[in-house]
Order: C-alpha cells, then structure tokens, then sequence
C-alpha cells in the first residue's frame, strides 16, 4: 500500500510539473476549440448544434498572484476589498491600510495545496503586515512563496535527468495616506520570481526563471451612518492589482501576461451592541489581459494572426494595449466580457470582538473555469494574538485545490497608535 500511495505521490508531481512547463512555453500555441464550431449568424464561437457559448478560459503566467492568501477573506468567498484592514490587506487592497487603529500588525497563514491527492509538500505561505506612519499614512509588505514540492525530471526519453523544486515567490510593499477623514489611496510595488523547471531543456528549448516587476493602485471610501439607531459602515473599495510586465521562461522574445486584476469591493458592518457586530461584503473582479482567441481553420471565422507570423497576435499585445482592450476584446462580445467577471460574497460575525464566524460563496462562469465553492470559518482573537480557519466546500465537479482543506492564519495585533500627525 505504501509503495502505491508513493507511486502515485510521483506521478502527480509529474502531472504538476508537465503542466508548468507548458504554461511556460505556451508562446505559439494554437487555442483551438476542437469542439466548437463558429456561427455565422451571431459571429461568436458555440458549442456544435446549440447556442451556447464556447469554453474560453483566459490563462495567464504565475496565477499563483489571484490566490486568496488568507484564511479570513479565504472563509468570506475570497472576499476582501473593503473589509476591515488587517495584516493582509495588502494582498486585496492596500488603501484600507490607511484607515487602521494599530501601530503595527503581523500576519502569517500556511496553505495546502492538492491535499487531497496526498501531497505533502505542495504549499503556500504568506507573511504580510502593515506600520503606521502618522495618523495619516501607512506601509504595508508582504512575502509569498509558492512551493510545487519535489520533482523528478525525465528526458524526451523518459530517462531521469535530475530532480528539482519548483517554486515562486512574491515581494510586495505598498504606501496608504488618507487625504480625508473617508478617502484613501494606495501606491505599492512588487517582484515576482517564477522558477517552474530551470535549467531543463524541452527539445532545443532551455527553459530558465521567470521574473516580472508589477505595481498596485487602491482607492477606500468609507462613511459611519446611523441606521435605526445602531451604528453601521459602509466601506467601498478598488483596486487595480499586479500591472506590470510579461514574463518568459525561454529566451524568446514573445512573452505571457502576468495577472493583471480589476476589483471593486463594497462592505457593510452594522454593529447592533456592544457584543455584536455583522458585515456582509461583496466583490467583483476582473482580468485585464487578453481574452484568448479560439483560432480555427474557418474560412467564416476571424483570424488570431492577421500578420502571419506565427504568433496569435493577442499575446503580441503590449501591457496597456491588453489593459485597456480588455473590455471589449472578447469574441462573444459584450456577453462574454461579462462572463469574465467573478463574484464573492462573504459574512462575518463578531461577538464581543473575540470570536468571529464566517462563511462565503464564491462563483466563476461556467464558460471561465467554472469555479463554484462555499467557504466557511472561525475567528479568535486574544489580547494581540489572533487565530483565522477556513474551509473550502466545492459545488461542483469542477476541482479546486483547496477542495475539503482547512488552512489557517495567524494575526499579531500590537498596541493602538499615538502618535502625532
């Protein structure tokens, strides 16, 4: 039995480890749709003999960035725009930094990946905070690191050549300054190091790691209203995440785009007593690269290389060329662009600020990466020492990582500030 759950422990690496190397090198390949078929009358891509559109999920390099890094806002539906900042928030929304009541707070969160499938050394890590400034601005950083775990590599021949350990990481900082009592606004930056299969060759190809720089822009309103008599606020959020540029993993010129993320956030917390406070919150986001075009042989159908070179000509576009082409580049038009858009929505309740329930929902459309997943989760906080769970519970067949995986993190929350403006 041992052996078997070790034989299967390699293949999958090796799965994982095909499939990263050909994300990697996809800079030529075709995005056929085997089975769909283009119509004529609508000018858009469906599946044969109905009306419903064609599977076009829009791939990017390092995904790893969209990873809801903690286990608060990974119980509310990866909802985490406009909640109440915290040690995280960078990740969502650097701006609500500006809006914090502590001087300085430390985040760490342990994430599994593929537990399911028995692998043990297939993870994500996170280590981010925040420090005050003034009562004005705050610097907020983080640390992501993404491990695929241990990897026996084979030649074109299946001969071993080697082992290694894929791994990416993530450096991130980020400045929040209040310009009034309710706005904020947020500037941050990061490096982004990709290492998949450095050093191995597929074919006459040498693959190496990749590296992108990329910066952050956040905007947080927030207004305290009272509302038959109890005190509640309302928080709305945005950000635009991770615009930056492409990345290569091969000496070629034509490079992939990093996820470069639209997302915009409402939240509203009523605090009923003392004891008792409730928020519910919601997100909305969106890449801002390319829509994949579905290439074909079609006379009918549109061509993805106009200049014939080769290359499909969206991944020739440049940074804000696919930024701002993004809302309105799909082949489905403006019914796909919306199909592009995921939905969060999260609750949180807190009793006496010690012990929070959670719980969320998460959906993609089904034409997207039809990811479709409940979340649930506790809180406990004492004195400076906090405690976060979450657990993912999926709604359909589509797979997730996180399928049944319970992660947690841990939050230090140091003394309120004092300082002067």
């Amino acid at each position: 039995m041992q052996l078997q759950f070790l034989k299967f422990n390699t293949i999958m690496k090796k799965i994982l480890f095909c499939v990263a190397t050909l994300l990697c090198l996809m800079t030529t390949t075709s995005t056929a749709q085997f089975n769909c078929e283009f119509n004529l009358s609508t000018q858009s891509w469906v599946k044969p003999g109905t009306n419903e559109p064609c599977t076009n999920t829009i791939i990017t390099s390092v995904p790893f960035l969209r990873i809801t890094p903690d286990a608060r806002s990974g119980a509310m539906g990866d909802a985490g725009i406009a909640t109440s900042p915290d040690a995280n928030a960078i990740h969502f929304n650097s701006s609500k930094l500006a809006f914090v009541d502590r001087d300085l707070s430390l985040s760490a969160t342990y994430t599994p990946w593929l537990r399911a499938l028995g692998l043990n050394d297939v993870y994500m890590a996170y280590l981010s905070g925040y420090k005050q400034i003034d009562k004005l601005s705050t610097i907020g950083f983080g640390l992501r690191y993404f491990s695929l775990g241990q990897i026996s590599y084979t030649t074109d021949t299946g001969q071993e050549n080697g082992t290694g350990k894929p791994n990416e990481f993530e450096i991130s900082a980020a400045y929040a300054r209040k310009l009034s009592d309710n706005f904020s606004l947020s500037l941050g930056g990061k490096f982004i190091y990709s290492n998949l299969a450095a050093g191995q060759r597929v074919g006459a190809i040498e693959i190496n790691p990749g590296t992108a720089g990329a910066v952050d822009f956040g905007l947080t309103w927030k207004k305290d209203i009272e509302l038959s008599g109890n005190q509640t606020n309302l928080t709305v959020g945005a950000a635009i995440t991770n615009l930056g540029t492409k990345i290569s993993y091969t000496n070629s010129a034509n490079k992939d785009f990093i996820p470069t993320n639209l997302g915009i956030g409402a939240a509203w917390e009523f605090q009923f007593d003392e004891y008792n406070s409730f928020t519910i919150t919601t997100d909305l986001n969106k890449l801002l690269v390319p829509t994949p075009c579905i290439a074909s042989n079609d006379p009918n159908a549109p061509s993805c290389d106009e200049d014939q070179d080769g290359i499909l000509d969206y991944k020739q576009k440049s940074v804000v060329g696919g930024l701002l082409g993004s809302f309105g580049d799909a082949q489905g038009g403006a019914g796909e662009e919306f199909r592009e858009i995921n939905y969060s929505i999260g609750m949180e309740y807190w009793y006496d600020k010690q012990f929070a329930v959670r719980a969320g929902y998460y959906t993609e459309a089904q034409t997207k990466g039809n990811r479709q997943y409940f979340t649930v989760g506790l809180g406990l906080k004492y004195n400076v020492f906090g405690l976060n769970f979450s657990y993912l519970v999926p709604t359909t067949s589509q797979r997730n990582p996180l399928d049944n995986t319970l992660r947690f993190s841990l939050i230090f929350d140091f003394e309120a500030f004092d300082g002067e403006e």
